[in-house]
C-alpha cells in the first residue's frame, strides 16, 4: 500500500483543487457556447418557419388574386408590408 505523508496528501489536495475549480471554469466556458449555438439554431429555425409561413400566405393570397379576373391588381400582406399582385401576363 502506498503511505502518503501529511504533507503529499496536502499538495495532492490542492492539485485536485485545481483542477476541479480549471474544470468548472472551462465546462461552464463551454456550455455558455453550446447553449448559445443552440439557443441561434432554434432562433433561426423560428425565423425561416415564420418567414416559410408568410410566403404560404402570399402565395395563396396571390392564387386567390388570380383567380379572380384577367386584370385584376390586388394587395396581399408579406410580415405587414403590401405586396401588389397583377394578373396582366
Amino acid at each position: 500500500m502506498l503511505a502518503l505523508s501529511l504533507g503529499q496528501a496536502k499538495t495532492i489536495a490542492i492539485a485536485i483543487v485545481i483542477v476541479l475549480i480549471v474544470s468548472a471554469i472551462g465546462s461552464a466556458w463551454l456550455m455558455k457556447t453550446i447553449a448559445q449555438k443552440a439557443a441561434m439554431a432554434v432562433i433561426l429555425a423560428l425565423l425561416a418557419l415564420l418567414v416559410w409561413t408568410q410566403r404560404t400566405s402570399l402565395d395563396e393570397c396571390a392564387d386567390k388574386v388570380r383567380a379572380g379576373g384577367v386584370s385584376v391588381d390586388e394587395t396581399c400582406s408579406f410580415f405587414g408590408r403590401d405586396i401588389k399582385i397583377s394578373t396582366n401576363r
